[in-house]
């Protein structure tokens, strides 16, 4: 059973930077794929990055050039460095892992482990 505990939420200024880190204590798998999502007050479930065991990775084009996604390898946390941070990336993050592909997705329904999720606050 894959066990995710995420951390690294918190209260920035826009502009600011946070790194977000998901860690597994539960069971690892040598391939998956791995992805942050948020989730605004009132609004659905939105995948930001993806990344696999062989380092592919996906973002959403709100985030592309601004976050990067990372993990050293299959036992190491998951991370989301996230820079120059706006009041529409306030949000819940979760992260998820699910089974390998070659690139991974960013729907929910493709990740059946899931993080209890983490705050960001983007606000002056």
């Amino acid at each position: 059973q894959v066990q995710l505990v995420e951390s690294g939420g918190d209260s920035v200024q826009p502009g600011g930077s946070l790194r977000l880190s998901c860690a597994n204590s539960g069971t690892t798998y040598r391939n998956y794929c791995m992805a942050w999502f948020r989730q605004a007050p009132g609004g659905e479930r939105e995948g930001v990055a993806s990344i696999n065991n062989k380092y592919a990775r996906r973002y959403a084009d709100s985030v592309n050039g601004r976050f990067a996604i990372s993990k050293e390898n299959n036992k190491n946390p998951l991370y989301l460095q996230m820079n120059n941070l706006s009041p529409e990336d306030t949000g819940i993050y979760f992260c998820a892992h699910g089974p390998y592909d070659r690139i991974c997705s960013l729907e929910p329904d493709q990740y059946n482990y899931w993080g209890q999720g983490t705050q960001v606050t983007v606000s002056s």
